[in-house]
């Protein structure tokens, strides 16, 4: 019963989670450089790296694929099919160097390392994805190899001038935010020590 009483716990604090990354991104949006506005910084991915940490690097990459298909559907609509890969690649690199680091060195050093690597990890791997995959994206005809290379050699010359240093922005400022958050969030939400403590106390005022 209480295994059965942890699961349902653990999947209404993922769904909250999904729908705060949603409402954050609707809210919170903006680009960084003018040179790329269609890169926009958001908050969505602070309860997606929250939930990572509490429920592990698999909890966390369910969650960026269930946040990311919904947001492409709803919020983000108007980034179509490229946006929920993009955001899926991204954030899953983010939360599984993250979240593997975490879940082997639980403390607060092991947290600073594991966004440190998970920011690095991401900014990495999106150089990987622009470079390859968005000129399959933003290139109509396939078929049409010249066309193919010269948006490969545009979105490469946006590659270090704009898009490392703001996927190192982004991930790094949603990092640094989890780090802040995640104790007190961990505490009263995941964990529910608030709830316990109120317990306690209404037990100890009825002795």
């Amino acid at each position: 019963m209480k295994e059965r009483s942890a699961r349902i716990k653990k999947l209404a604090v993922m769904a909250m989670l999904v729908a705060l990354s949603i409402v954050l991104v609707w809210l919170i949006h903006f680009p960084i450089f003018a040179v790329v506005p269609f890169l926009e910084y958001d908050p969505a991915d602070i309860p997606i790296l929250i939930g990572t940490f509490a429920y592990g690097p698999l909890a966390g990459i369910a969650l960026t694929v269930v946040a990311s298909l919904i947001q492409g559907f709803t919020v983000s609509a108007q980034s179509g099919v490229m946006g929920i890969a993009m955001h899926i690649f991204a954030t899953s690199t983010l939360v599984l160097a993250a979240g593997c680091i975490y879940k082997f060195r639980h403390t607060r050093r092991g947290a600073v390392l594991a966004l440190a690597c998970g920011t690095l990890a991401m900014t990495g791997a999106m150089l990987v994805f622009n470079h390859f995959l968005t000129p399959l994206f933003i290139t109509p005809d396939l078929a049409d190899s010249a066309a193919v290379a010269a948006n490969r050699a545009y979105v490469d010359t946006l590659l270090f001038p704009a898009i490392a240093p703001f996927n190192l922005i982004k991930a790094g400022a949603n990092s640094i935010v989890t780090f802040l958050v995640y104790k007190v969030v961990s505490r009263y939400i995941i964990h529910g020590e608030a709830q316990i403590w109120a317990g306690k106390k209404h037990l100890s005022s009825e002795t």
